[in-house]
């Protein structure tokens, strides 16, 4: 007999979440990396939650976006390497496991825009999410 793997349904508790943001954009860390690494931006839509980071002067292929348990890690180097390129790398910490969520990506104009869906399921494993 074959038995499938369930994945075990994540539920949110939004009020959790909310104050989470609220405590993500009050805390004066965030400020200093979007100073010194890139800027990043979080919204709430009904569908999702989206990561939009400014990496105006990399390219999609110098972008490297990793989804682990809670954490969502974007990391930037330039090609070729040197000292006046220095990897930039940001990592967001969520109330809640993104890995068991559907992570896509996108890259625009300089614009990253992770999306992770409140509704799609993921494969419950850490991996690095492509850029189309």
């Amino acid at each position: 007999m074959i038995k499938k793997k369930q994945q075990q349904i994540q539920s949110f508790d939004f009020d959790l979440v909310e104050k989470w943001l609220e405590n993500y954009f009050l805390d004066p860390l965030t400020s200093y990396y979007d100073q010194t690494q890139f800027q990043i931006d979080l919204y709430e839509t009904e569908k999702e939650w989206i990561v939009e980071a400014i990496l105006s002067e990399f390219e999609a292929s110098e972008i490297k976006v990793y989804i682990e348990e809670k954490k969502l890690r974007i990391s930037a180097l330039r090609y070729p390497p040197s000292a006046n390129h220095h990897k930039k790398s940001r990592v967001i910490e969520f109330p809640f496991y993104i890995t068991r969520q559907e992570v896509t990506a996108t890259f625009t104009n300089g614009i990253l825009e992770v999306f992770i869906s409140k509704t799609e399921k993921g494969s419950c494993k850490n991996r690095f999410i492509t850029l189309p």
